[in-house]
């Protein structure tokens, strides 16, 4: 055993010395025995065997489940989606285009929009949406799964969701099914309509919805509208700067519009230049002249004139036509953008140069022509504090002032006085029932004594107004200021002489224009037709109105004549012009909360309103003074290269005074009044007279 025992090592050992013998000749070691596993490793691996297995169970159900559901998903956005052309015009509203008195377009309301398929628009306009928004667009199935991650790695950092990283293909689905809210629920359901989108339509079918549904500010829906908004010239025509300044507006449409902050828009679109260049859409030369000329709004988004007007038209036509039309229209107004950059730096020219600096004192100035039509108009300053929305040319009901009087000695007039009839100029006392006495004051606290009615009115003087208004009574005086076209409530007593009643400055400016307009009534009008922009077809025209005859010819040109003596020889003569006749009236109220000034030339007719938005007085401001230096700023400006006329009038023959106005004894008591049956008889004449010629005209 000995010997057999040796024998066995002996070979055991010559064996292990051939191994390594073996080694040293091949390089490889022996693979050693496998060693047994202890009781507990084998437990462990033995569960985390289990685990896997589980796990692989339980996610290959889940992922067929997850497939399941995102195929019937697909499926579900697949079926609700319409034919193409449906889904190029999303809007809710339509849009309203307004053109000027010349046909150019200087204004947009409503949600604007113009359809063009994606290979009708410059190719700088897709690359630079491209270059933006998704650079893989036309390598991904609908999602950009790196583009993905990159935003779920950034929004988990910031513990809060601050990047969509949605492909624009997931920006379709956003825009046709899902509001701009980011939750992870939504991300979820953009997949499958992703995913469907990309399943019914080609890339470029996808990016011609992209192209007429994204938004891209100030009311303009689709690449389309956007470059006739800002450009003035169609997406299919613009250029590399251009393009880049539209794909700009995607992330912030108002931050980022150029009609808000034009430096903003600029510093934008030069960062989608450099992409787009990085991205070879772009030379480098191509960049260079991009970022050296950058893009530029087109004169009517630049100017951004005629806002105050725009609203108005749009107010002053039904609802359903204008702020809540669903069709695209077009609305023919009587703007004149030249007259209104007159009238912009006409009250500019006073405000710069006449008021102290930081001061919140607002002004309003409308511009019409004879008939009516309103040429420009001005609905306030741009103040700190300032509703930019509140037009105080036609929302501001203010006390009129002595505006009024020229109602007042309309109505004389139309009794039969003479402009050179006597009133009496002294202290004069009412007893107003319900209300006891009430003494008008003059403006300077002084009495004149017997006057003649010219003298009164050129001058403004109140007593003298209170004595008319109650000889040719209250009720002629109201009848007169409807029919001119006055609708505002009008003051019941005695105070009616002074203006105490309220009204908008269109509506004094118009009632003045029916005055030159050979005494017809003028009705202010901005409108001259809304059209159809599909086929041109108008739904609806807008003009004067048919003539209604107010004030007879004597009447009225002995009107005019005294509202030229208030600029000659009374409170207006701040407002005379150099070179040609003009006529018009200054207006103060009480405490001074309101100034007026409105007058005319043969061609134009301006109103000015100046005050303050929460009533507190004006301080050392009347009618005759900075209203009326406004007028004549805006006046000289809009008459530049217009002939001059003179008014259509000839000065009044001195005659017999008549009885209208008695001159009273000086102190008030029975001064001026009227016989009670002519006045009842007055008023009755003129109530038939209005309603005749409202329902048959002039004649």
């Amino acid at each position: 055993m000995a010997e057999g025992g040796k024998s066995r090592y002996g070979r055991g050992q010559e064996a292990n010395e051939q191994a390594a013998r073996g080694m040293a000749r091949t390089g490889k070691r022996k693979p050693r025995a496998r060693q047994k596993l202890g009781p507990l490793e084998r437990v462990l691996r033995g569960a985390f065997g289990g685990v896997l297995r589980v796990i692989w169970w339980v996610g290959l159900r889940v992922a067929i489940v997850g497939a399941i559901v995102l195929g019937v998903a697909t499926a579900y956005y697949e079926s609700q989606l319409p034919p193409l052309e449906e889904l190029l015009d999303g809007r809710e509203g339509g849009s309203v285009t307004l053109t000027d008195a010349s046909g150019e377009v200087f204004a947009w309301r409503g949600e604007q929009h113009g359809v063009m398929q994606a290979d009708a628009v410059s190719p700088h306009l897709i690359n630079a949406i491209i270059a933006t928004e998704d650079r893989r667009f036309y390598w991904h199935f609908g999602v950009d799964l790196r583009g993905t991650a990159r935003a779920a790695l950034v929004n988990l950092r910031s513990g809060t969701t601050v990047q969509g990283g949605s492909s624009l293909t997931q920006q379709v689905a956003k825009l046709l099914w899902f509001d701009n809210t980011r939750t992870l629920e939504r991300k979820i359901k953009e997949i499958p309509a992703a995913l469907a989108l990309e399943w019914k339509f080609s890339k470029a079918e996808i990016l011609s919805i992209y192209l007429n549904r994204a938004y891209l500010g100030a009311g303009a829906t689709g690449f389309e509208a956007a470059s006739q908004r800002y450009f003035g010239k169609s997406a299919a025509e613009v250029t590399p700067a251009e393009a880049a300044m539209l794909a700009g507006l995607l992330r912030a449409p108002s931050r980022f519009a150029p009609t808000n902050d034009l430096a903003r828009a600029q510093e934008r679109a030069t960062t989608i230049v450099g992409l787009m260049e990085a991205q070879g859409y772009l030379t480098v030369a191509q960049a260079d002249e991009a970022r050296a000329h950058p893009a530029k709004l087109s004169a009517a988004a630049a100017a951004r004139a005629g806002a105050a007007f725009a609203d108005w038209v749009m107010s002053s036509g039904p609802d359903f036509l204008t702020r809540s039309t669903t069709e695209d229209v077009v609305v023919e107004t009587t703007f004149d953008p030249r007259v209104q950059r007159a009238a912009e730096a006409g009250l500019r020219s006073v405000f710069e140069t006449k008021i102290k600096e930081g001061s919140n004192a607002q002004a309003a100035v409308v511009v019409m022509a004879p008939d009516g039509a309103v040429r420009a108009m001005i609905g306030g300053r741009d103040v700190a504090g300032a509703d930019g929305s509140f037009n105080r040319a036609t929302q501001a009901l203010r006390q009129t002032g002595s505006l009024f009087k020229t109602f007042v000695y309309a109505a004389a007039l139309e009794q039969g006085a003479s402009p050179f009839d006597p009133v009496l100029d002294a202290p004069l006392t009412i007893n107003v029932p319900g209300s006891g006495p009430w003494s008008p004051q003059n403006y300077t606290r002084e009495h004149k004594g017997q006057i003649d009615l010219v003298t009164a009115y050129a001058h403004s003087i109140n007593t003298s107004a209170v004595r008319v208004a109650e000889a040719a009574g209250r009720a002629r005086v109201r009848a007169v200021a409807q029919d001119l076209g006055v609708t505002a409530p009008i003051a019941e007593g005695p105070a009616i002489a002074l203006g105490a009643s309220e009204a908008t400055l269109v509506e004094m400016t118009g009632a003045y224009a029916g005055i030159l307009n050979a005494g017809q009534r003028v009705r202010p009008y901005g409108m001259r037709a809304l059209k159809l922009r599909a086929d041109g077809q108008t739904l609806m025209k807008g003009g004067p109105g048919a003539p209604v005859q107010v004030l007879d010819e004597r009447v009225d040109n002995d009107l005019i004549w005294m509202m030229t003596q208030v600029i000659e020889t009374g409170t207006g003569g701040r407002a005379r012009l150099p070179d040609r006749q003009a006529a018009g009236k200054t207006g103060t109220t009480s405490a001074a909360r309101d100034a007026w000034f409105i007058g005319f030339t043969a061609d134009y007719v301006v109103g000015v309103w100046m005050g303050y938005d929460d009533n507190t007085p004006l301080t050392g401001v009347t009618g005759g003074g900075l209203p009326a230096e406004i007028w004549r700023e805006v006046m000289v400006r809009v008459n530049e290269g217009v002939p001059p006329r003179p008014l259509p009038i000839r000065p009044p023959e001195r005659r017999a005074a008549t009885t209208v106005v008695a001159s009273g004894d000086g102190r008030g008591q029975g001064a001026g009044v009227p016989n009670p049956v002519a006045a009842v008889d007055n008023v009755v004449r003129s109530v038939f007279n209005s309603v005749v010629k409202g329902l048959f005209g002039s004649n």
